[in-house]
């Protein structure tokens, strides 16, 4: 289908499912929860939905929630979204939102041209 449906529907997908899950959902373990981005397949039966959490949460668990939840985001989803079909929801942990901190400071340490260590230098 034509590239700029499938970029409103990906960013409806993402503006609605941010909403769901960092408003109105009531479960504690997905209280720091994030979605750092949607990516649909492109026969839109699929969608794989990124999630990055603030702090140090246990993310299986913050996964978990989310599947078991799936049911109320896809019925939620329909009901804001006017679609024929809602895709199929697969959950990931963003694995760059937990090691993006650590890049700043190693890009920092880059940039003024410091050793990670002064003992190392010597």
């Amino acid at each position: 289908m034509d590239s700029h449906r499938t970029e409103r529907l990906t960013e409806a997908i993402f503006e609605e499912l941010s909403e769901i899950i960092g408003y109105e959902m009531s479960d504690p373990r997905v209280a720091s929860a994030a979605v750092t981005g949607v990516f649909i397949s492109p026969d839109k039966r699929h969608v794989q939905v990124r999630i990055g959490a603030s702090g140090e949460p246990d993310m299986e668990e913050v996964l978990a929630a989310l599947e078991h939840a799936k049911s109320f985001l896809k019925r939620e989803l329909s009901n804001r979204l006017d679609m024929f079909r809602i895709p199929e929801l697969h959950f990931e942990a963003d694995l760059a939102a937990r090691i993006g901190p650590r890049l700043q400071q190693i890009h920092k340490r880059i940039v003024k041209g410091r050793p990670r260590d002064a003992a190392e230098t010597e």
